[in-house]
């Protein structure tokens, strides 16, 4: 049982495989490949961007920080002319964590940068692919459309195709079939006319035979029937009427002589 469903299986595919590359348009293939490839190109634009919002974020701070060390070194000093030691030192320290906080900024803002420029080269390139992909992708079509009439023209020219193959069996059958019911005429005129057969238009229990004596037996009630009228006619006109019919007629001065 196991081999009969796989077997069973695999012609369920190969049924589904031929139907599917029946139904199967490379023009629709080509043209959802390229959204596809579309699709992806958008998103790394939208990477590039994303990349490139976050390094200008980071670069602002930079210089928010920046400003807030040049305010800090400016406190610095005016603590030191005020006699403020203790406030020069705590302006200085904090300047010196946000010297830090910049350092740490501009390396996140360098990795962001190298990315951006990553990313936008790589979007550059899938650019480049995706019109290449798309000039091909037309002159595909373009080649597969005409391939496509032509196939088309040479079918119903060559009679081929699954249209006009449908008409060809449809006529064949018909041909057949005419054939079948000729052959089958034939051979009941052959049955019949040997006896082997009976004809429904004859009596039951009449054959040929039967129907010829029937015919002589006609004839001669036929005849009988005349030589009764004959001899019921009048002994004066019967002979007159027999002779009339066969003795050529006399011209009127002949009758006058005699």
């Amino acid at each position: 049982m196991s081999s009969i469903t796989h077997r069973i299986a695999a012609l369920f595919r190969i049924k589904a495989n031929k139907a599917l590359d029946r139904a199967e348009d490379p023009r629709e293939v080509l043209d959802y490949s390229y959204e596809q490839q579309l699709e992806m190109l958008q998103k790394v634009r939208r990477g590039v961007a994303d990349v490139a919002t976050s390094r200008k974020r980071v670069e602002l701070q930079v210089n928010q920080l920046r400003q807030s060390t040049g305010k800090l070194q400016d406190q610095a000093h005016q603590a030191l002319a005020a006699g403020r030691e203790d406030l020069a030192r705590e302006a200085l320290t904090r300047r010196t964590a946000v010297t830090s906080q910049i350092t740490d900024l501009q390396d996140q803002q360098a990795a962001l940068q190298a990315q951006e420029e990553k990313l936008t080269l790589a979007a550059q390139r899938l650019q480049a692919k995706v019109d290449s992909f798309r000039t091909r992708k037309e002159t595909i079509k373009a080649n597969y459309t005409a391939a496509e009439a032509q196939t088309r023209i040479t079918e119903a020219v060559t009679g081929i195709g699954e249209e006009m193959g449908d008409v060809g069996l449809a006529m064949q059958r018909a041909q057949d079939k005419t054939e079948q019911m000729q052959a089958r005429a034939g051979a009941l005129d052959e049955l019949i006319a040997s006896g082997a057969l009976q004809d429904a238009t004859v009596p039951a229990g009449r054959d040929d035979i039967q129907a010829e004596l029937e015919r002589v037996t006609a004839g001669s009630d036929v005849e009988a029937e005349l030589a009764r009228m004959k001899a019921q006619l009048p002994a004066a006109s019967a002979p007159a009427a027999v002779e009339g019919s066969d003795a050529p007629q006399k011209s009127p001065d002949q009758e006058t002589t005699s």
